[in-house]
């Protein structure tokens, strides 16, 4: 070979290299952020070996999983999860400190989203009076709009309105939620748009949703397989009404009449795959991740919740819940392939909070767990307010484990707030199933650094949240004795996967210690933008290439 065929060989291979090294720093033209409702940690190992080699243990193998990834704060709800998932801070900052809270200032319980200043569009239900007005700072997709000077979409997917609207902020280009029992519709709010796109109401025509409820939900494989779960039938797990036990299989066609009609499908798997068909609809007729500057998806899988609250963490129910999960996972990973590119898109993947086991069930295993009364917690606080103050009318809303306290009451009897703000700390945790409490004015007067206390501090806002706030014993619901919930700062509520993928992200795990307001500054990152206006979360350096 001469010298100069030799040289344009060597130059050719160069500028191939040099070609494929600028498409992989090149940033992803698509943005997913996946979360799922009530995934505990433990669900990857659990179940690691029933799922698949396409769905979690794809990305797990080729992405980078935090496997010690905890909520730094209290309450953990889907609300604030979602919330602090997107802005990189917590209640503190954004202002979303529960799903429903009382309003000291309109004096009455309001939820997240709800906004009479909008309309639904996509029906004529009032399910769409919603916007994201309540929530005080900035997302990675309102920064990313900002960076791109508006160009780019950003768009949030959920069953539960909450979960489409907070995650993608003030600038998104549309939410869209699930409106079940009669009207079957998925719909947004005036906030974003007058009228549906066409792709939305070409789904809607198509009726998924009722193919999958003529259905009958059986486990995926034979159920005597299903040994990382309690027996099938047992006094712990809640019944779909229609079933005298809460036992596979479960003829969805004759039970959605008394679950309320199409709303049953936000209760088994199927509202997973609802969702995801849904995603994928929107990535094709809005034409994500086609462009030069990035969009940004947000999909959040509810059913789970659903399905968690009312059998359990260690449901047969729940398990193959999570492996029919998996599968749409897989499903929706290679659509992304194909439609976008593999690498083109970035995800990632977290929950917006865990679970306790169901109490019941531990009791019975000797493990210390607890239920509370709610009317027997407030006669026991009317109880310190009359033996101190002799009054039973300085309570203005006990909720969310908060007191708030009627300040216009309390000055006219000339009474201190901030006295029997104190005396309520200091005397409620007499009360059997409180386990710590303090009053507003010392998260305000001091700093906690660790513990269940910061993340109590990082929960309170000053301008929301109550007058005295507690935390109960591990373990603690306010429910029945059947099925579970979630809400506290233990480590059965708030450790929860993370993990990242595709473009720009490294090949590893870590075992120490982040926080879920971490994932936003990271992913501003790796997308070259400023963070979050309110963001308190630091970059995991180790993801990124």
């Amino acid at each position: 070979m001469n010298k100069k065929l030799l040289f344009l060989l060597i130059a050719s291979i160069l500028l191939s290299n040099c070609n494929k090294q600028q498409q992989k720093n090149k940033k992803p033209t698509l943005v997913i952020g996946i979360v799922i409702d009530q995934m505990r940690y433990d669900y990857l190992t659990r179940y690691s070996d029933r799922f698949g080699n396409d769905g979690f243990n794809r990305i797990l193998k080729n992405g980078f999983s935090l496997k010690n990834a905890h909520y730094n704060y209290i309450p953990t709800y889907t609300a604030v999860g979602h919330t602090s998932i997107f802005t990189g801070t917590t209640p503190s900052n954004h202002g979303i400190i529960s799903n429903n809270w009382y309003d000291k200032f309109l004096k009455e319980s309001i939820y997240c989203v709800d906004d009479n200043r909008y309309e639904t569009v996509g029906n004529n239900s009032d399910v769409g009076k919603k916007s994201p007005h309540r929530l005080y700072t900035t997302t990675v997709s309102d920064q990313l709009h900002l960076a791109q000077n508006m160009q780019g979409k950003a768009i949030g997917i959920a069953i539960k309105d909450r979960s489409a609207i907070l995650p993608v902020g003030h600038t998104a280009n549309a939410a869209y939620w699930y409106d079940g029992g009669d009207n079957n519709k998925w719909v947004t709010s005036s906030f974003y748009m007058d009228t549906l796109p066409k792709w939305v109401t070409d789904f809607n025509e198509n009726n998924k949703a009722n193919d999958y409820l003529n259905e009958t939900w059986n486990t995926l494989y034979p159920i005597e397989t299903y040994t990382k779960s309690r027996a099938d039938n047992n006094i712990f797990e809640n019944n779909l009404k229609g079933q005298e036990t809460p036992t596979f299989p479960k003829n969805l066609k004759e039970l959605r009449t008394k679950n309320g009609n199409f709303s049953l499908i936000k209760t088994v798997p199927a509202g997973n795959t609802l969702t995801a068909d849904f995603a994928k609809a929107a990535i094709i007729g809005e034409n994500l991740g086609k462009n030069e500057t990035t969009d940004f998806l947000t999909v959040s899988f509810s059913s789970t919740d659903y399905v968690g609250h009312r059998y359990g963490v260690a449901a047969v129910e729940t398990e193959d819940t999570y492996l029919r999960l998996d599968k749409d996972l897989a499903n929706f990973f290679q659509f992304l392939d194909t439609q976008v590119g593999a690498e083109k898109y970035t995800l990632f993947l977290t929950a917006d909070h865990a679970a306790v086991h169901v109490p019941a069930y531990l009791q019975s295993l000797k493990i210390p767990a607890h239920y509370m009364s709610t009317k027997d917690f407030r006669d026991f606080i009317l109880g310190i307010t009359k033996k101190y103050f002799n009054s039973t009318e300085l309570i203005e809303n006990v909720s969310n484990y908060q007191i708030f306290l009627d300040k216009e009451k309390i000055h006219k009897l000339g009474l201190d707030v901030n006295v029997v703000a104190e005396k309520l700390a200091d005397e409620v945790v007499n009360f059997e199933k409180i386990y710590k409490a303090v009053s507003a004015k010392t998260l305000q007067a001091s700093q906690f650094s660790e513990g269940i206390m910061s993340s109590l501090q990082k929960g309170y806002n000053q301008k929301f949240s109550g007058d005295v706030l507690m935390i109960p014993y591990p373990a603690t619901l306010i429910s029945s004795r059947k099925g579970t919930s979630h809400g506290s700062g233990y480590s059965y509520d708030t450790h929860v996967p993370i993990i990242f993928y595709g473009n720009g992200i490294k090949q590893g795990s870590s075992s120490k210690k982040y926080d879920i307001t971490d994932i936003a500054p990271t992913i501003s990152t790796l997308l070259n933008i400023e963070f979050p206006n309110g963001t308190t979360g630091k970059v995991i350096e180790d993801v990124l290439k």
